[in-house]
């Protein structure tokens, strides 16, 4: 129900604000009109949304060049940026793998910008096998996958150019590290899992008309792909005939099955199996609906292991024989608790890796379903790994909380005998900082748990720099992680403190659901109240508050903002989904609607997203925080005319003196694989911008 006019553009003057000192760059201002269900709804900053014309070039060079002469002028942004640089730079090693003859594991000695991936021998002679960092010459190309066949003498590598989604995989041999074949292009949402030696599976989508950027991709396939063939010559697995926006699949350990996922949205998938071992055998379809997340974690023989919240909110467990693997023959294995589960398998064991109140704890189960142990943990905090092949030994796994860096351990599962692998030397004293979990009231009654990081001794005089981040969406669930960011933020006197929205999916799917569609705005109220709460009780003070998120959580920030801009100080939204009538347009956007509907379902739901859409909702007249939008030129999963738009809108209806910035970091992507220079960068320029926005003329006394 949707028409579009498209009219003569005007441009506006160049626009003074702050009793003229502050000076953005002229935006040209067109009159397209849309009209959903008879109301009319401009949108003057359409033409932003080409990326590939001169005019949005030069319209992203002339901000960033207003941004970093204001971030230039900031007195203790170099200071920031090296204390920044000598925290970052320890050895940071990744948890070690076996394939063929060799262990695997990837390493940074401290600043590359790209972690390097090494391996040793069975003498414990150590190499580089792959080195990103010779990707490119600016570090923009990062590696976007890895996998070995089945004996580890091939293996097959995803590249990411400037942070896109798309990607290009590289066929070596593992053992000389040579180029087997040319290179395979125009793969996206899609990982690699080989079968046996002979080939791989991967997904993509055909190659967009118009920029790969933005244009809407929609109809996912699954090929394979022969080793010794052309990529021409791949077969379609699924997805020609069946149309899906997201299809995956993957191989059982045994090499017996191919595991099918076909889905039209973020949540709810279909799910297939086909026989590897019978020449010409047809996909079996266990599950043929989108109303429940399924997958196969393990086999034994035609016995499989199924992850699902099919009849369970929290996740469980089944099994089932592949003979006749529909859900009506599903047996518990493990069964759905209060908490919820996230399983792995290695050593021939399951670890059902539970979260309770946003935190972690693990059992350990055998093939009969028996509870083995509950593993012991390092302290409160995130663990994950727990995973490998059956006949590994030693499985190992990761902790980290918010003021403790990520640490590796080993694991004997048979004898429960666990120990620290690598713990990371940083600069940084654990000890001097306490976390703490409290859980406050929304709007509606409901109770949020959210945790706060702060030094020890910090007095609460609402006067302490704080930093509120969330993200209240797609069932994601934000658990205590360690960030050499936030230690900076937290050494130079900040509270920071993270909010388990409504939308995620820290409490399972009913927690989900009550964040989605007409109910998202609970996710803003969560919010809202948690900035309320740190207010309240004294760890700051809307002169002293800062909100952060990015992606869905880039929407949160600019929503709330639009709705209550006296409550912050500050507001740095970060690839944000900012224009909720248009985001289903572009790449994969239309895939979002199971969290926030569309506006071509009904008159209500058009209404309803209208009501809190970023772009449609900055007012004029209107006092805005001080606020620096960040986003990247490359980024193909919530393309930066969000961005754009919103940054737009906001710089000519912005009231007062306080500063409104967009960032753009150029052959940028949404986040996944930036370089550590880069990402440094910008995490300096969003503290000091924030810093010097509540009033800091040099950082605060540590």
């Amino acid at each position: 129900m949707k028409k579009t006019f498209l009219l003569m553009a005007i441009t506006t003057a160049g626009i003074s604000f702050g009793q003229g000192k502050m000076q953005y760059p002229q935006t040209k201002k067109g009159e397209t009109v849309d009209v959903y269900f008879d109301t009319k709804v401009s949108d003057p900053y359409r033409w932003l949304e080409d990326d590939k014309s001169a005019e949005t070039g030069a319209w992203v060079k002339a901000e960033n060049e207003v941004t970093y002469a204001y971030l230039d002028k900031i007195p203790f942004r170099e200071e920031l940026k090296k204390r920044m640089e000598t925290l970052w730079n320890y050895e940071k090693i990744g948890a070690p793998f076996k394939e063929g003859k060799f262990t695997y594991y990837s390493k940074n000695n401290g600043l590359q910008n790209q972690s390097v991936v090494y391996r040793k021998d069975e003498n414990g002679k150590e190499e580089i096998f792959l080195d990103p960092n010779t990707f490119s010459k600016d570090g923009t190309t990062s590696l976007g996958g890895l996998d070995f066949s089945e004996d580890g003498s091939k293996a097959a590598y995803a590249i990411s150019e400037g942070g896109s989604d798309w990607r290009k995989v590289i066929i070596i041999d593992a053992l000389s590290k040579k180029v087997l074949e040319d290179t395979l292009v125009d793969i996206k949402f899609s990982g690699i899992s080989w079968h046996g030696n002979e080939g791989f599976y991967y997904s993509s989508y055909d190659k967009p008309k118009g920029s790969e950027l933005s244009a809407k991709t929609d109809q996912h396939k699954l090929y394979f792909h022969k080793l010794g063939t052309s990529q021409k010559d791949d077969k379609v697995i699924f997805g020609a005939d069946q149309k899906r926006r997201y299809v995956g699949g993957y191989v059982t350990e045994d090499n017996r099955y191919l595991v099918i996922t076909a889905a039209n949205s973020t949540y709810g998938n279909e799910l297939y199996i086909k026989d590897l071992t019978k020449a010409n055998s047809p996909i079996v379809t266990i599950v043929d609906n989108f109303d429940s997340d399924n997958s196969i974690i393990d086999n034994q023989g035609s016995k499989l292991f199924i992850e699902t919240d099919f009849n369970a909110p929290n996740k469980r467990i089944v099994t089932v024989d592949a003979s006749n693997p529909k859900p009506e023959n599903w047996k518990d294995f493990i069964k759905e608790t209060k908490d919820i589960l996230s399983p792995s398998t290695g050593a021939g064991y399951f670890f059902a890796n539970y979260t309770k109140d946003a935190v972690s704890f693990v059992q350990q189960y055998d093939y009969n379903g028996k509870l083995v142990r509950e593993i012991k943990l390092p302290a409160v905090g995130t663990a994950g790994g727990f995973s490998g092949k059956k006949e590994d030994k030693i499985l190992y796994y990761s902790f980290t909380n918010y003021t403790t860096p990520g640490s590796i351990y080993s694991l004997e599962p048979k004898s429960g005998k666990s120990e620290v692998y690598q713990k990371p030397k940083v600069d940084f004293k654990s000890e001097d900082y306490e976390s703490k979990q409290v859980f406050y009231t929304s709007k509606d009654g409901t109770k949020v748990p959210m945790i706060i990081t702060y030094k020890k001794g910090t007095k609460l005089d609402g006067k302490n720099p704080t930093i509120l981040y969330g993200y209240g969406g797609f069932n994601i669930s934000l658990t205590p992680s360690f960030s050499i960011a936030n230690a900076v933020w937290m050494e130079n006197g900040g509270v920071y403190a993270v909010a388990n929205l409504r939308g995620g999916g820290e409490y399972g799917k009913k927690w989900h659901d009550a964040g989605t569609k007409l109910q998202k705005q609970n996710v803003f109220d969560d919010f809202i109240a948690a900035a309320e709460y740190l207010i309240a009780q004294k760890y700051t003070s809307s002169d002293y508050l800062a909100i952060r998120g990015g992606s869905n959580g880039g929407l949160l920030v600019g929503a709330t903002m639009t709705q209550r801009p006296d409550l912050m100080k500050v507001a740095l939204p970060a690839v944000g989904v900012m224009d909720m009538l248009r985001y289903n347009a572009f790449t994969a956007g239309a895939g979002w609607a199971f969290d926030y509907g569309t506006a071509q379902d009904s008159k209500e739901m058009f209404e309803y997203l209208k009501g809190y859409s970023p772009v449609h909702n900055v007012k004029k007249g209107t006092h805005y925080p001080a606020t620096m939008v960040t986003t990247g030129d490359h980024d193909d999963r919530v393309v930066p005319a969000h961005s754009f738009k919103f940054a737009s809108e906001l710089q000519e209806k912005q009231t007062g003196e306080n500063p409104v910035l967009i960032r753009i970091d150029v052959k940028a992507g949404h986040g996944a694989g930036k370089s550590v220079a880069a990402t440094i960068q910008e995490n300096v320029d969003i503290q000091a911008f924030t810093l010097y926005n509540m009033g800091f003329k040099a950082l605060p006394k540590k």
